[in-house]
């Protein structure tokens, strides 16, 4: 079976041409992939003089990161000229990917049968935070709507832009696929929110809510502080559970783990868990690191 790595160097994608002016995190994240899998991308974000694309403020690196290989070209799509240059662009594309809001791309006439009556084999991937909806939102809006906000904290990772982009991924095989069935380019409209509910439904079926199997209440699966840091036990299944009984002798209660992993260094309790064959991992404590 080939790994993920592996279908990659493949390039399944070779030959399809992609253009896209989708700004911030979750168009860049998809084309990203994209052009990894042997896409040819082409990036349309605004001059530097209308504000170019936020991301390259907010995380250069980041952004860099994200465009590595990809052409990028500084077009004001209001322009005549420019216009032009972009219409020649899609003419040749097999994948147009926005994520502005329906009423900007209806302005631009490119959106909907405007699009569609011009470029028929054209593909449009349309990210948009919720579906039929006009009303603004980010990466924090969308995870609290789903419950996946815990206020003052703020959240480790933007997982509504990223869970999108790879659904974006997902939508543009899928369109690729139905437009070499039917000779027609296919729509497809990825929901930020929905990627994020997506994710909620482990904690919506019990599963991680408070209380919950993987919210504290299996003793295997959970975060226990060491000498030095904390560790990370995640022994669910029953040979795990029963190697961690016996390598650590105690009767795997939360409370029995905790003072059998307390006497000992995170490095001691790494050597340990891959002595034994025990799914952990650990953290160091910032104080003492």
């Amino acid at each position: 079976m080939n790994s993920a790595s592996d279908i990659s160097i493949l390039h399944p994608l070779a030959g399809v041409r992609i253009v896209t002016i989708a700004l911030n995190l979750p168009g860049p994240a998809c084309v990203r992939r994209l052009a990894d899998f042997g896409a040819t991308v082409i990036k349309v974000e605004p001059p530097d003089s209308l504000g170019g694309d936020p991301m390259r403020t907010y995380a250069s690196s980041y952004y860099e990161a994200l465009h590595q290989g990809i052409d990028v070209l500084a077009l004001n799509l209001k322009d005549t000229n420019d216009r032009s240059t972009f219409d020649d662009l899609l003419a040749n594309a097999d994948v147009f990917i926005t994520a502005q809001r329906g009423s900007a791309l209806e302005r631009l006439q490119l959106a909907g049968d405007a699009l569609s009556m011009r470029f028929s084999r054209l593909c449009h991937i349309r990210i948009v935070g919720e579906e039929g909806s006009e009303v603004a939102g980010h990466d924090l809006t969308y995870l609290a709507d789903a419950g996946l906000a815990t206020p003052p904290h703020m959240p480790a990772t933007l997982l509504a832009d990223l869970a999108g982009a790879e659904r974006a991924v997902t939508a543009t095989f899928a369109a690729l696929r139905l437009a070499q069935l039917t000779g027609r380019g296919q729509h497809i409209v990825v929901s930020l929110a929905l990627a994020a509910r997506a994710f909620a439904e482990p904690m919506t079926h019990g599963l991680t809510s408070l209380g919950g199997l993987l919210a504290g209440a299996h003793p295997g699966y959970n975060f226990y502080r060491a000498g030095d840091g904390w560790v990370v036990l995640a022994a669910l299944e029953p040979h795990f559970v029963e190697r961690v009984k016996s390598a650590s002798g105690t009767k795997f209660t939360a409370e029995d783990l905790q003072q059998f992993f307390v006497q000992k260094t995170i490095a001691e309790w790494k050597t340990w868990a891959s002595a034994h064959d025990i799914p952990l991992s650990v953290i160091s404590d910032p104080v003492s690191a």
